[in-house]
């Protein structure tokens, strides 16, 4: 059985997902950095370009969101999938669309920098288990159900509950093993969310935004609670009302596992929530038995190294590497969702010769794994001991969205030493001294550095000075980080 808690205030939503006692998932939503991708806009096409095979919409946005001709939906698809399909080349912008025309449009991607947002006159409009096309009457299938058998029961199935009904819909990959009252729920559901956008597109002007994806505390209804789900507590009585409400419309089903809580502690208290999310930005892991984790992030991949510390409790070195392995194994399924790490994910166990071990601590591994959420694909040991897996990237993983790049090392993880420091300052006041003939140098540098150059450096400052024939004084500047430094020619 697993608990939701929601943790609400105006700027930030948090939610925790506690299986066992135990939080396995956060998920976390800024008020201020909420993206416009799924929002559904009126929108008063600004000016064609007929040279770019674009138009510039606006959309009540600072700036103009942008429109290509490959996005434009026309004659049962956009012009993208017509092209793509038939082999026909896409009409011309200028016939599709036409300056001052009002148009209903979607985000499909986020404005970035200097460039607005992009649209597409195709909307669709997402569920827990379907994607609803209202413009097309055909159902689609994600192309990772796989097995055509599957793909075909499940088409099926769809034309069934959707028969003469109208509208599109695609299958997410989470309908693999959906049974027919869960995707009637959410036929239901969807249809009434494109009602109201279509109702309110006639009563509104252009730049009027009709639909909003929903909020992380609506999504907890849609996507999050399941058959195993216990309770849901919330500790906001305004936003407990504006969830019930939704709930009694669009998952009935879920409203009974709604509750207030009304504690003197903060709700994040009980499961000891923000310990945790401190624990998941730290590099290492400590197990139970004495052993411990490494995960470092990077831009390709997240690699997961396993040691076994302090643990030294079996009868030989073979059980105690066993066992460290499948306490990781537990651990490192846990650490993902938490985290949130997806990509290419690199896992090195301690080197078991047995290969039944390997075996077993694979198939826990698994096993674990199974309780995800996200699509996770996992290959067996490599030639060289390590276990290759991936994990979809769904959204952010939690350090880069509650951290950023260190301003000191800039990523490195280290700083050169002071007096690595010092002698690259030792270098540049001699290359200065062959370009410039001031009276003085000095050198504004951080405490630990001014420190060395005056005690242990101090010999080497003077031979310099008198080498180069001009004094050299220091300075101390508090705000400099280890690695900065600045030579003033005076």
């Amino acid at each position: 059985m697993q608990d939701i808690l929601i943790n609400w205030s105006p700027q930030e939503t948090r939610v925790a997902i506690v299986e066992n006692g135990a939080v396995q998932e956060l998920h976390i939503e800024r008020t201020l950095e909420r993206g416009l991708v799924g929002n559904i806009y009126t929108g008063r096409v600004a000016r064609v370009l007929p040279g770019m095979q674009s138009a510039f919409i606006d959309i009540g946005l600072e700036r103009a969101a942008f429109l290509h001709v490959a996005d434009v939906h026309h004659n049962g698809g956009t012009q993208r999938s017509l092209s793509d399909g038939a082999g026909a080349a896409p009409m011309p912008i200028e016939k599709l669309v036409f300056e001052g025309q009002t148009l209903m449009v979607q985000v499909i991607k986020d404005p970035i920098g200097t460039k607005g947002a992009r649209l597409s006159t195709q909307i669709s409009i997402a569920g827990r288990m379907l994607v609803f096309l209202p413009q097309d009457d055909h159902i689609g299938i994600s192309q990772k159900i796989g097995s055509p058998e599957l793909r075909e029961q499940l088409r099926e199935r769809m034309q069934r509950l959707t028969k003469g009904a109208g509208g599109g819909f695609i299958l997410r990959t989470n309908a693999e093993d959906a049974t027919d009252a869960e995707l009637a729920d959410d036929i239901d559901y969807l249809r009434k969310a494109w009602a109201a956008v279509r109702e309110r597109s006639f009563k509104v002007p252009a730049g009027t935004l009709l639909h909003e994806d929903l909020n992380l505390t609506q999504r907890v209804l849609r996507d999050l609670t399941n058959d195993q789900t216990g309770s849901i507590r919330i500790d906001s009585g305004m936003q407990h009302d504006a969830l019930r409400a939704f709930g009694m419309e669009y998952t009935p089903s879920a409203v009974s596992k709604l509750e207030l809580y009304r504690g003197e502690r903060p709700i994040f208290d009980l499961y000891n929530v923000d310990q945790e999310i401190e624990r998941a930005l730290a590099r290492r892991v400590d197990l139970k038995s004495g052993g411990y984790l490494i995960i470092d992030q990077t831009e390709a991949l997240t690699t997961i190294d396993v040691n076994t510390g302090g643990y030294v409790g079996a009868r030989n070195f073979d059980d105690t590497i066993f066992k460290t392995n499948l306490e990781a194994a537990l651990a490192i399924a846990r650490q993902l969702r938490l985290r949130n790490l997806g990509g290419i994910i690199i896992i090195d166990f301690i080197d078991m010769v047995r290969e039944e071990h390997q075996d077993a601590v694979l198939a826990e591994l698994r096993k674990q794994l199974a309780r995800d959420r996200t699509k996770i694909t996992v290959s067996g040991f490599t030639q060289l001991g390590l276990v290759e897996m991936t994990r979809k990237r769904t959204r952010e993983s939690l350090a880069h969205m509650l951290c950023e790049v260190c301003p000191v090392c800039e990523g490195k993880g280290q700083v050169k030493t002071p007096r690595s420091v010092c002698y690259d300052i030792l270098r540049e006041i001699l290359r200065e001294a062959r370009q410039f003939n001031p009276k003085e140098f000095r050198v504004v540098a951080s405490a630990a550095v001014v420190e060395m150059l005056l005690d242990e450096e101090s010999q080497h400052l003077a031979g310099l000075s008198d080498f180069i024939g001009k004094p050299i004084s220091l300075q101390t500047e508090p705000s400099m980080s280890p690695e900065q430094y600045d030579i003033v020619l005076m």
